[in-house]
């Protein structure tokens, strides 16, 4: 069973972190196979919660589009380097393939033959050489082994197709000769005399007993076959390895992990129809054909803590959405088919977590409460927050003794840790926490952090201008904002571009507004920010 990833938006916050590891939890106790995941990098909270709980941090999702190892391509479609020619055809065309991997022993790609080369060399009928196997021609000629001296044949192909005087004249044989004759006992007298490599008897015919004396004392090989020697010499090139007409050079292939949006773009391009499949230490692990993109198995993944595309993983569209667990408002994702889709006006999703804990019957360990309690507490500024619901104290209280800790003091603790700049440039902190939203086709972004610590802030007011005013020109912000909301005084600071001052001022009441101004009871960026700034614009 593959696995379902869990994650929340693109911008990590401890809520979206831990509800994604709990759900999953949950998930896999009742038997479902799910991975938690983040799209971001931690922030000190985040860092503090899971450390402070023993509980391993997520990995990175970088992205859930199509991949190659998403579909059903021709896993184990390749042949043997030493395999014969012959049996190579039967196989691509058993498998429907006009080209195929060329592999070694231990599955290293060594080159692609395509039934054009090999086509060509048919219609060549050059067959001068052969370097194959005893047990190649054995094969491809329906022989019998009648002796056997090297079990590589390597050689200058012959037909003894003149008169056996002419032949014996004019025709010299030695170590690197392969005779193809039928019950001509001259020549055969002559061959094995001569000591060649291989002598294929044609037609089922026998071999006197003094030539197959002479044979076995200069070491010729010989094979018996019931075919006529006109149908020997149309087969005898099959014999080859399949490595001899493979091509080496300037072979493109593709691996597991690349996109399949990619492999078709470059499949109309090149107009191959063929692509081998390597892994990262180039062993073969099948073929991709254009054809093979039909049958998807798209990713599955459920999201958490957000319902927004825009906030959500790269490839999001090539994924298929299985459930969706959520305390915002509906956003712009759709889904094809019905999912279970958890929505509450509750302040942290989490607390819709516990909720499916309880409804499933499932038992809540000690860590998983503990990052469960954190996100509430972190997500309703521990119940200052105009998000928070009576439930969301209730089950904060409940999972706080699970946990074994005291909510006030550990809260405390957590802000104190979560909210410090130090090390933090002025964008690192400007989008620990940030959001885009579009109002009137204006692009409008805000970041909100938790402070502890004003001067802190003061010591940064400069650069959070600076990188604020830098941004909105780069990439076409209408208002760019950051609120540093203090926790324990309950209210922001806020620090925007120029252009915003009077959409501020008119928001939040302010007569003269400047950077660093302190809001009070402004800590809810879904539930008083947005709205306010909303309300000015539906005023205009």
């Amino acid at each position: 069973m593959k696995a379902t990833f869990i994650f929340g938006h693109k911008k990590p916050d401890t809520d979206s972190v831990c509800s994604a590891i709990s759900l999953a939890y949950l998930k896999n106790a009742l038997g479902s196979n799910t991975i938690p995941r983040v799209l971001g990098d931690l922030n000190n909270e985040t860092k503090f919660v899971l450390n402070y709980f023993h509980v391993k941090e997520p990995m990175y999702l970088n992205d859930v589009k199509l991949q190659i190892k998403d579909i059903d391509y021709g896993k184990g479609l390749y042949c043997d380097r030493y395999e014969s020619l012959y049996n190579t055809i039967a196989y691509m065309r058993k498998n429907n393939l006009s080209s195929i991997p060329i592999v070694n022993r231990r599955n290293k790609f060594l080159g692609l033959l395509s039934m054009k080369d090999i086509t060509n060399k048919l219609i060549s009928w050059d067959y001068d050489e052969i370097k194959t196997s005893y047990n190649n021609i054995l094969g491809t000629l329906q022989g019998e082994e009648v002796f056997r001296f090297e079990e590589e044949i390597e050689g200058n192909v012959l037909v003894a197709s003149y008169r056996s005087t002419t032949f014996i004249k004019d025709i010299p044989l030695d170590r690197s000769s392969i005779l193809i004759v039928g019950d001509r006992h001259s020549i055969i007298e002559y061959a094995v005399q001569s000591g060649i490599k291989l002598l294929i008897l044609t037609g089922g015919k026998d071999i006197k007993d003094k030539h197959l004396e002479t044979a076995r004392k200069n070491h010729v090989s010989i094979i018996k076959t019931k075919l006529r020697t006109f149908n020997v010499v149309k087969v005898i090139g099959m014999c080859n390895y399949a490595e001899t007409l493979m091509v080496k050079n300037n072979i493109i292939s593709v691996q597991e992990k690349d996109y399949v949006k990619d492999f078709i773009e470059l499949s109309n391009k090149l107009r191959y129809s063929v692509f081998p499949v390597l892994n990262p230490i180039k062993e073969c692990l099948g073929v991709v054909q254009i054809e093979d993109t039909i049958n998807k198995h798209r990713k599955k993944v459920i999201l958490v803590d957000h319902n927004e595309k825009d906030q959500s993983v790269e490839g999001l569209e090539e994924a298929e959405i299985v459930e969706i667990v959520d305390h915002h408002k509906i956003g712009t994702i759709g889904t094809s088919q019905p999912i279970n889709f958890r929505n509450m006006t509750v302040g942290c999703t989490c607390s819709i977590v516990y909720l499916l804990f309880q409804e499933n019957k499932i038992h809540i360990p000690k860590d998983i409460a503990g990052i469960m309690l954190s996100a509430i507490i972190s997500d309703t500024l521990l119940f200052r927050s105009p998000t928070t619901t009576e439930l969301d104290k209730e089950i904060a209280y409940r999972l706080s003794e699970i946990a074994g800790v005291d909510i006030e003091s550990y809260a405390y603790e957590m802000f104190k840790n979560g909210s410090t700049l130090k090390g933090k440039t002025a964008e690192d902190v400007l989008f620990t926490d940030f959001k885009n939203f579009s109002l009137e086709n204006d692009k409008i972004g805000i970041g909100q952090i938790n402070t502890l610590n004003i001067d802190e802030l003061e010591a940064m007011k400069k650069d959070f201008v600076d990188i604020i005013t830098q941004t909105k020109q780069e990439q076409g912000y209408h208002m760019l904002l950051l609120f540093a909301t203090d926790i324990i005084k309950e209210g922001s600071y806020i620090y925007y571009n120029e252009e915003s001052k009077e959409t501020l001022e008119k928001a939040f009441e302010i007569e003269n507004i400047y950077q660093g101004y302190f809001i009070p009871s402004i800590v809810s960026r879904k539930k008083q920010i947005i709205p306010a700034i909303v309300e000015v614009y539906e005023n205009k």
